[in-house]
This record gives structure tokens, C-alpha cells and sequence, in this order.
């Protein structure tokens, strides 16, 4: 807010003014008064109402340019009815009752949707939990009757549980917060337990596995990891080339402050252009969609969200026991 704008805004009332000294000088010209009050009478007002437009304008001047300044220095840019002061004049004092029915209004509105959205993920968890029991079930029925022909509904319903897993983290990407037990783990039990979990399909396509340099423990939530390394193991037999043997290399390395897990094959491989919007949501990339028309693009994006997430909290519970320790 400068000082023309806001005196351009007061035009009109400095014309009036103008218009009203003018018609009293013409009143005071017809009675026998001096010079002095002839000068005295409009040079006070105009001064008087020069103070006033001062004031007026450093009162304005203050309280906005706080707001704006406060506003600009909020993340959370809705809490700026609950910081600013209330204003000493009429039109600030207006705007700020405006912000608060606003803001009210949209808090509302939001806790609305987030109500929906929680009722829809608590039912999207329970319709999961509801639909492991039939396939359970179908899987002890194919254990009590193994033929090839079982043995391929087998392997067609380890992929049905995969997207329902897959479903399931995602519902619950966004609570990593909520469901999560930070414990010390071997890498090697983790990877093992992977391995198991996707044995009919990397025995099915003849995937050799290389384990090596796993006996570490790290601190991590073992069930997110095993997702996380299920996603990428299924990527990889999803991708492998045609007419030829893949082999899925895992390895891990020892950091000064951390351990790198490293997960290698010798599949179709990514675009170089494309290496950078992997973990994009919904993309596939030229060689996933030749390879696999069927591809989501779900997968690798939840992996690095998981990902995220679990640093942050690993970052947030370190500096928690810095500060008891301190």
C-alpha cells in the first residue's frame, strides 16, 4: 500500500473538501471579516484534515502490510486469521471478520471431504481384508489338489493378492504415520521373506536370485520394506526380455551413516530420458508399455513414497532421541 494509491482512493473527499472551502470563501467574502480568519478558517481545515489522512494511512499502511508479510511467511496460509491482530478501523476490521467466516467456511468444507475420504479408505481396508479370506481359501484347496492346472490358478492368485496388497498400501500411503514399528532388522531376513513371497512366479519364469553382503541390521518397519522390495522384484519379472534368463542381483553396502540396498536385473532396462519420471504416477515408460500393455505406473511411485515417508521418520524419531539424550 503507497501513499498515491491511497490518495487516489480519497479523490472524491478531497474535492468535496475543496468544493467546501471554495463556498465558504465565497460566504466569508460578503460579510465585513478579516483577511486572517479568511485565511485562517480554510488553511486549518485543509491542515486538520491532512492529519487525519496521515493517520488514516499509517494505521492501513501497518496493519497490511503485517498481513501480507505474515501471509507471505505462513506455510499454512489459512491459520492467518488466528495470528493478525484485529485493526483499529472499520474496513480492517471488516476484512478480518470476512477472512474468519472464509476460513471457517473452507475448514468446513474440508473436513467434510476428509470425512468422506476416511470413510471410503476404512471401507476399501475391510473390502481387502474381506476378499484375503476367499483366496486363502483357494489357496488351501490348490495345496490339497497340485496339478498343473491348479498350480497355474496358484500362480494367477499370487498375482490377485499382489494388487490387493498394492491396493491396500496405497489406501494407507498417506498414514505411514499411524501404522508403522520402527525395530532393528537384517536385511538378509527381509530380502528372504521377499523372495518367498514371489517364489511361484520367479520359478515359473526361471528367474535365477544373487543374495550377497545382507547381513546387516538396519532400523526400518520391515513390513514396509517387504513392500517396497515386493514391487520392484514384481517389476522386474514383469519387464524381463524376451528369450532370455533374468537374474535379479541384491546387495547391500555399508555407509558411514547409512546402508544402501542395491537391487539389480537384466531386464528390457529404462529409457535414459525417462530415468528421472520413474516414480511419476500412472507412468510406464516407452519399454513398460511395449513390454507390458497392462502396466499401472502405481508401483515404483508408492515405492518412493513409502520411501519418503519412512525417512521422515526415521529422521524424526533419531532427532527425538537426541534431544532426550541431551
Amino acid at each position: 500500500m503507497n501513499f498515491r494509491n491511497f490518495i487516489k482512493d480519497k479523490i472524491i473527499s478531497i474535492a468535496l473538501l475543496l468544493f467546501g472551502i471554495f463556498t465558504i470563501e465565497i460566504f466569508l467574502i460578503t460579510y465585513p471579516v478579516g483577511n486572517f480568519i479568511k485565511l485562517y478558517i480554510p488553511i486549518i481545515i485543509i491542515i486538520l484534515y491532512l492529519i487525519a489522512l496521515v493517520i488514516e494511512y499509517l494505521n492501513k499502511k501497518s496493519f497490511y502490510f503485517n498481513l501480507l508479510n505474515t501471509l507471505n511467511e505462513l506455510d499454512e496460509k489459512y491459520l492467518i486469521t488466528e495470528i493478525i491482530n484485529s485493526p483499529n478501523f472499520t474496513e480492517g476490521k471488516i476484512l478480518k471478520e470476512t477472512l474468519e467466516q472464509i476460513n471457517k467456511a473452507m475448514l468446513e468444507n474440508v473436513n467434510k471431504y476428509k470425512y468422506i475420504q476416511e470413510d471410503y479408505k476404512d471401507y476399501i481396508e475391510l473390502w481387502i481384508h474381506e476378499i484375503k479370506i476367499p483366496i486363502a481359501t483357494s489357496k488351501m484347496i490348490i495345496e490339497n489338489n497340485k496339478n498343473t492346472f491348479t498350480r497355474n490358478i496358484d500362480e494367477e492368485l499370487d498375482k490377485v493378492e499382489n494388487y490387493i496388497e498394492q491396493a491396500l498400501f496405497y489406501a494407507r500411503s498417506n498414514t505411514v504415520e499411524k501404522d508403522y514399528y520402527i525395530r532393528k532388522v537384517e536385511l538378509k531376513e527381509i530380502v528372504n521373506d521377499s523372495i518367498k513371497k514371489n517364489k511361484n512366479s520367479l520359478i515359473g519364469e526361471k528367474i535365477s536370485i544373487n543374495l550377497h553382503d545382507l547381513e546387516i541390521q538396519v532400523n526400518t518397519d520391515s513390513k514396509w520394506i517387504q513392500f517396497i522390495l515386493n514391487q520392484i522384484i514384481q517389476n522386474s519379472i514383469k519387464y524381463k526380455k524376451q528369450d532370455s534368463n533374468l537374474e535379479i542381483e541384491i546387495y547391500a553396502k555399508q555407509g558411514k551413516e547409512n546402508v544402501i540396498l542395491y537391487i539389480k536385473d537384466n531386464g528390457i532396462g529404462i529409457k535414459k530420458g525417462e530415468i528421472t519420471r520413474v516414480f511419476e504416477k500412472g507412468f510406464t515408460g516407452t519399454n513398460g508399455r511395449l513390454a507390458n500393455k497392462k502396466s499401472t505406473g502405481i508401483g515404483l511411485y508408492l515405492c518412493k513414497n513409502l520411501c519418503n515417508k519412512l525417512r521422515n521418520i526415521n529422521r524424526i524419531k533419531f532427532c527425538s532421541k537426541r534431544r532426550m539424550r541431551s
